[in-house]
């Protein structure tokens, strides 16, 4: 379980094909605080940590077929910059949304605009029946924890602040950038109970 704060960017260093599952090995400053079969989120994807080198502070993670086919971890190259955040914490402070780190869908990045001190970044993706955005409501894109702003059938909106822009990989995003889209985990309950409903009268 994860709140969609974003703790570190970390970097991609090498990645290893190894059958249909591909390994990263990920260099971030707090490799060296990591565990062998601890949870973290990349770029809203969790993933398992299967090794860890401390002294290099690197850890590798390992993403199967499914995960490849689902995420934009297939557009991962050598020097990506990952959004990272391990599992929260249940004596912290729970300052985002509820994100489980199970990516529903990718969107594209179609627009970016500078709002003189934020910036709106908006996206489309492929409609999907309890795949759905309500204005104010909370979306995970890249494991970023975001309130939508304008939402309709397939596209939505969020308005970045600077230290957002700053701290996560959002000032790599451009028109065409491929990202991970968690939708409210509560939004999709209430769907697929009144879709139910729906199909029951």
């Amino acid at each position: 379980m994860f709140t969609g704060i974003v703790e570190k960017t970390g970097k991609v260093i090498d990645i290893i094909k190894d059958n249909t599952n591909v390994h990263f090995v990920v260099e971030v400053d707090f490799a060296d605080e990591l565990a062998i079969d601890q949870s973290m989120s990349h770029d809203g994807c969790c993933l398992t940590v299967v090794k860890v080198d401390k002294e290099k502070k690197q850890y590798v993670v390992t993403a199967m077929l499914e995960t490849m086919l689902k995420t934009n971890l297939s557009t991962w190259q050598k020097g990506y910059e990952i959004n990272l955040e391990r599992s929260m914490k249940m004596d912290g402070r729970f300052d985002g949304h509820i994100v489980q780190g199970h990516v529903d869908q990718t969107a594209t990045c179609t627009k970016v605009v500078d709002e003189n001190g934020s910036w709106r970044y908006y996206f489309e993706y492929e409609p999907q029946e309890e795949n759905i955005t309500v204005p104010k409501g909370s979306i995970s894109v890249n494991g970023v924890s975001l309130t939508v702003v304008d939402s309709a059938p397939g596209m939505f909106s969020v308005a970045i602040i600077p230290y957002t822009q700053k701290v996560t990989n959002f000032h790599n995003f451009k028109v065409g950038t491929k990202v991970n889209i968690e939708f409210d985990v509560f939004g999709k309950y209430v769907a697929r109970l009144l879709k139910q409903y729906m199909e029951a009268k």
